[in-house]
């Protein structure tokens, strides 16, 4: 077969001159979550939710596991059997328990934190993606179920299983609510953000939403997303991989809006 004539368009973030090696990791790092945020955002709801869970399991594991070194001293003083009668005492045996959970070492708590930040970042990415806004709603149904899954997996019982599972989630989402508001509370977007609202959507929904402070500093808002070009995104320092990503949306939204199909 011979070869074909499309040339292959290979994005590459400049380099710059004299740059360290601590620079030059940085820029390949950029690029890799350019890449995997942009490929993110364009995959079904499916495979992003159990990205997404994953990931982000993977990330609880390694911070549960750091924390778990900090409480492997109490642990290995920790008994290994419940006191004597405590199995018949089921407040002794629930209190036995949460201790335990609490105090386990690296591999407990590696498990415990990655239940609890997989299901909740599993859950908000699908209820973000069904309900299209992140608010404090989608945060408290995200961390009922991680506290639900935490409850379980911990091993944190008591004299009602039942009851404990549904505390544990009612605890998680009133913290997780309530943190949620106080925090939004304190970052309410200035006067001008009114301007970017389909831009921000825009933005976030490629993954690029680092790159917002790039837009308002070249006041590219709302009413320039159909002018956009590749100048116009260069200018405002957007690196070649995000730019082709986000001119390729502009031009799908011009094509749906005419209602016609690209081929």
């Amino acid at each position: 077969m011979g070869k074909s004539n499309q040339q292959e368009i290979v994005i590459q973030t400049p380099i710059p001159n004299n740059s360290n090696p601590i620079e030059l990791i940085q820029i390949k790092y950029k690029e890799l979550e350019y890449g995997f945020k942009g490929w993110l955002a364009r995959q079904s709801l499916p495979v992003e939710a159990a990205v997404v869970t994953l990931t982000s399991a993977a990330q609880g594991a390694a911070m549960g596991g750091f924390m778990g070194t900090i409480t492997n001293d109490m642990s290995s003083s920790f008994p290994a059997a419940p006191p004597p009668g405590a199995a018949a005492n089921p407040s002794a045996m629930a209190s036995f328990q949460q201790a335990q959970a609490l105090a386990g070492g690296p591999l407990i708590q590696a498990r415990n934190f990655a239940v609890m930040t997989g299901v909740n970042a599993g859950i908000s990415t699908v209820m973000k993606r069904l309900r299209g806004k992140e608010d404090v709603q989608t945060s408290m149904v995200a961390a009922f179920g991680s506290g639900v899954m935490f409850s379980l997996v911990s091993g944190m019982g008591g004299p009602n299983q039942a009851a404990n599972v549904l505390s544990s989630g009612v605890f998680f989402a009133l913290v997780q609510g309530g943190l949620f508001k106080v925090g939004e509370k304190f970052s309410k977007p200035p006067v001008e953000d009114v301007m970017y609202i389909e831009t921000k959507s825009m933005l976030s929904s490629l993954g690029l939403q680092n790159y917002e402070k790039n837009f308002k500093k070249g006041l590219l808002n709302d009413s320039t997303i159909p002018l956009l070009t590749d100048s116009a995104l260069r200018d405002v320092n957007i690196p070649p991989g995000p730019r082709l990503v986000i001119l390729d949306h502009v031009e799908r939204s011009k094509e749906v809006k005419k209602g016609g199909r690209r081929t």
